[in-house]
């Protein structure tokens, strides 16, 4: 009989207690000949789940019981996931709005690989490996398998934090629909998702085949239009701060303040004349502004100011759909076929801030101006002012906005089955390609802007614009003096919609054979797997002319584009050392190893060694060590220069050389002098904006990692349906891909022993000394350590009055952190407890089933955190009076009833007791992406199925 992972009743237990090694139940000796599957972390088929690797499982349908849009925002809100891209904090990026990307410890999502059925899957934003999860269906999902650390030699490169493996179901038998409609209490927010599936066996039931198709959609919500999020809130200078006390934590540096915002910068405009601020009138006329309460800098409380939220989306708009095809064919009893084809297309708006000038930037409007009214020339005239410099947001010329449409197709074909009935096999050709577009709406055409708000008299009463070669290509004057002023005509000719494509490409070939019983110890059998796998990843993209030009308001992009290919082998060995002996049930130990080579890096090998003790029926102990690498994508080797600017300081110039004395003041100047800047230097150039350039680095060397586990499974066989797991978990991460700051590289530059370094390298300067541009390439320089303990505890009961299931998942995070430079061991920066990385987090999950009744509860914690790391207080220990995220709490419900004819209604309540987030923020940030920004949510799902 085939031997190709049949979901087993073990399985299906294992997808109800989610926790994958623990003993599984007995099953009898028929049973065992076929129940071989393969579990996350290892090649080598077995019988059970068990393996030393830590491996949490949740089911395809505990995943989709929530309100949430996507599998991957359920996912997010697991203890080991970092929410660093979901839906309602993916938009902080050019063209990442829509994204959903896992982030495994919160290492960096580069570093979490994401499989589907054990195979690589096709990347979704450029240059990286990065897998959206919106892309996989839903509908077909029979668990989700998250292992951590330790995989590379299994699965290879990016697996440095652990792997997130979406296993579909085999076969697809009958029909199944379904409909989900959600609303929010606190806005107009809603959600809709829809979902088809159909299969049905063939020829006697050799093959099968299935189709399915998914579609989810919500529509856009503005922070504003938000009872959750629509108040105004400023950090300003604490004006009562005793200056005796400095560093008391009840005398902070900054408060936060309600109703307070931006003054200094709005719509209508603003500008200051003698130490007083004015705005203008819808008519054009200015006055000054409202300043009450507390004024500091820019921004003021209880007074005529401008609220930021007015620009901030909470929720994109999404749009998702999805077709999948799958079909099976056993040609004997030995061989199987397989193939797997998916299309998907999703679509994403996101809106974000107009564009703005401010301060260095500020627009110059002079005294003749067509558009200047007589009161504000009044004004200039009595205080002899030939221009006036005017900070404005351009939200009456419209609001940039961010569409981004990702079109995913995917075919896996195959053959795998039995040789010699002894050797399992399996042989695969995987390809994928995501095409991608991002289209800019409303971005300025800088040029065009400034040659259009020099609008001056023709002599003849006609306003035009200064530049004579403007007004031939079609420039059209603008008044930008007062909010609503200007024309459409000028709108038009001022903006544009930028598109960026980038396609993605990527195919992969491989083939494994496996031998759980190739030889027989004492203890057991000795099981074997290796294989050989090929893979092309390629990414392109392009960029119109002007956006690529630095003609608008964004910096100039950069067109990144880039190959390669690896070639690999791979073996790994299941050892049964020692058994039948007191307090050794069976010792088993695992190594497996990996050896690749990259067009890109050259050769690399990985390893990993396990040991899975089973002390007796009850209690077994499990460990891994393991070295693993990441090579670096293709956006950190290919990366085109993008154009860029710096808030530095030159530390070459004699200004800031005076703020430091003794050895390292002479041995700058030394360094300063061997680069040609001469003694004295102190060029007065506006080094707040130095001009640069970030860009990928050809010569960069693979990451390495090394991560070891220890952990237990405990399953009293006293209480049945009670199983304990604890896992400690350690990854260090050395010569971690990253940048630095520009300040960074010109500091570094001059402080090293000699100016032959790398910093050096980047920094060019002319033949005064002036810098002239910064090179901020991604390096091999910095180092991270994170370690913590996992918990899971699973509880199953039945009773008469039903039946009880329950989970409880949390993770202690014990350190993360992270060496900005290396080699400086003194010098790192603490995340864990800070913003969304707590101490303590968990989840908790119980189930109830009677009859045709079920239920379920979930509640999800998270510890207080810190707003500031350690290192960021030791310099000043009290910034703010905002210092702490508190703890927070947050419960989902569902309750449903199952009728006889296939036909299934349930109601479900995401965060049912209304918790908010804390009021400073719209949780759209890295840092608040764990928080709820809906508030209570209320959906239905009415399901068939035959």
């Amino acid at each position: 009989m085939v031997k190709i992972n049949p979901l087993s009743a073990a399985v299906k237990l294992l997808c109800v207690s989610t926790v994958v090694g623990a003993p599984i139940q007995a099953v009898s000796a028929e049973e065992k000949e076929i129940e071989t599957i393969e579990v996350t972390g290892s090649r080598i088929l077995r019988e059970g789940a068990i393996a030393p690797s830590p491996v949490s499982v949740i089911s395809g349908e505990e995943l989709i019981n929530t309100g949430a849009l996507n599998i991957g925002e359920a996912l997010n809100k697991m203890p080991s996931l970092k929410p660093t891209f979901g839906l309602q904090n993916s938009g902080r990026y050019i063209g990442t709005s829509g994204l959903n990307i896992l982030d495994l410890r919160g290492m960096g999502t580069d570093r979490t690989l994401v499989l589907v059925n054990g195979k690589r899957h096709v990347a979704s934003s450029a240059g990286t490996a990065s897998v959206d999860t919106n892309t996989i269906p839903t509908a077909w999902i029979d668990r989700v398998e998250v292992i951590t650390g330790g995989a590379s030699a299994v699965y290879g490169a990016d697996a440095v934090t652990g792997v997130v493996n979406f296993i579909l179901k085999e076969d697809i038998e009958g029909l199944s629909v379904s409909y989900t409609r959600g609303e929010a209490e606190h806005s107009d927010y809603s959600n809709d998702k829809f979902s088809f599936s159909y299969g049905q066996s063939f020829l006697n039931g050799k093959g099968n085949f299935g189709i399915s198709y998914e579609f989810a959609q919500q529509d856009r919500l503005n922070a504003l239009d938000s009872d959750f999020t629509n108040g105004s809130y400023r950090e300003l200078t604490n004006p009562n701060q005793d200056p005796t006390r400095p560093d008391a934590l009840d005398n902070p540096d900054q408060i936060f303040y309600e109703n307070a915002g931006l003054f200094a910068l709005n719509e209508p405009g603003a500008f200051n004349v003698g130490g007083t601020w004015y705005t203008f009138n819808p008519d054009g006329s200015s006055r000054p502004i409202q300043l009450n309460g507390i004024v500091d800098g820019i921004s003021c409380e209880n007074c005529e100011f401008m609220n930021l939220r007015k620009f901030t989306e909470i929720q994109p708009s999404f749009d998702r759909h999805i077709i999948n095809f799958k079909t099976n064919y056993e040609i004997n009893d030995d061989t199987r076929v397989y193939f797997e084809g998916k299309y998907s297309k999703i679509e994403s708006e996101d809106w974000g801030q107009p564009s703005f000038y401010y301060l260095g930037s500020a627009l110059n409007i002079t005294r003749d101006n067509a558009f200047l009214h007589p009161t504000t020339a009044k004004l200039m005239d009595e205080n002899g002012l030939d221009s006036i410099r005017v900070n404005r947001f351009n939200g009456d010329i419209g609001r940039r906005y961010e569409i981004n449409t990702r079109e995913t197709t995917r075919f896996v074909a195959g053959i795998k089955g039995v040789v010699a009935e002894e050797w399992d096999y399996e042989v695969f050709v995987n390809s994928g390609e995501t095409e991608i577009e991002r289209a800019n709406h409303n971005n300025l055409v800088v040029p065009n802007f400034m040659a259009a708000i020099d609008a001056i008299d023709d002599g003849s009463g006609n306003v035009v614009c200064r530049s004579a070669d403007a007004r031939n290509n079609g420039c059209i004057p603008m008044d930008i003096m007062g909010y609503g002023r200007p024309s459409q005509e000028s709108i038009n000719y001022v903006n544009t919609v930028s598109v960026g494509t980038s396609t993605i490409e990527q195919l992969n070939v491989g083939a494994t054979i496996t031998n759980s019983a190739i030889y027989e110890l004492p203890a057991g059998p000795v099981g074997i797997a290796f294989g050989l796998e090929y893979r092309e990843e390629k990414s392109e993209s392009t960029e119109d002319d002007n956006a690529k030009d630095g003609d608008t308001f964004f910096n100039a992009l950069g067109e990144d584009k880039g190959k390669y290919d690896v070639s690999e082998v791979f073996a790994e060995t299941s050892i049964p050392i020692l058994g039948d002996l007191p307090l050794i049930d069976t010792m088993t130990v695992e190594i497996a190893a990996r050896y690749a080579d990259y067009s890109t890096v050259g050769d690399v090998t990985t390893w990993k060694v396990g040991l899975d003790w089973q002390v007796y029926d009850d209690l077994r102990f499990r460990s891994t060590v393991s070295e693993a690498i990441r090579a670096p994508n293709i956006s950190e080797i290919f990366g085109a220069k993008s154009q860029n600017f710096f808030g530095v300081d030159d530390p070459c110039r004699a200004k800031y050389l005076n703020e430091i004395s003794g050895d390292k003041r002479a041995a700058r100047q030394a360094s300063c002098s061997a680069l040609g800047v001469p003694v004295g230097f102190d060029e007065p150039y506006d080094d707040s904006r130095l001009p640069g350039e970030s860009s990928g680095n050809r010569n960069l060397s693979p990451e390495e990692s090394s991560s070891y586990t220890v952990g237990a499974v405990f399953t009293p066989s006293s209480i049945s349906g009670l199983s304990f797991t604890v896992d400690y978990w350690n990854i260090e991460l050395e010569d971690s891909i990253s940048s630095i700051l520009a300040q960074q590289i010109l500091e570094r530059c001059v402080d090293a022993a000699s100016i032959d370094n790398q910093y050096c390298a980047l920094i060019t300067r002319d033949t005064s000394g002036k810098i002239t541009n910064i090179k901020n390439q991604v390096l091999n320089i910095s180092k991270q350590e994170a370690s913590g303990v996992d918990f899971e505890l699973n509880y199953s009961f039945n009773t008469d009055i039903g039946n009880f299931s329950s989970r409880l998942m949390a993770t202690r995070l014990i350190e993360r952190k992270r060496y900005p430079f290396q080699e400086e061991l003194d010098r790192f920066e603490e995340y864990a407890g800070v913003d969304t990385e707590p101490s303590w987090q968990g989840t908790l999950d119980i189930n109830y089933d009677y009859e045709n009744y079920f239920a379920s509860w979930r509640m999800r914690y998270i510890e207080r955190s810190d707003r500031f790391r350690p290192d960021e207080l030791e310099t000043n220990p009290n910034p703010s009076n905002f210092m702490e995220w508190p703890s927070y709490v947050v419960s989902d419900i569902t309750a449903g009833y199952n009728f006889d004819m296939g036909l299934s209604i349930k109601v479900g309540v995401d965060n049912i007791f209304d918790k908010k987030p804390i009021k400073y923020t719209t949780a759209t940030g890295g840092d608040s992406g764990s928080y709820d920004n809906i508030g209570r949510f209320v959906y239905a799902t009415i399901s068939y199925s035959f």
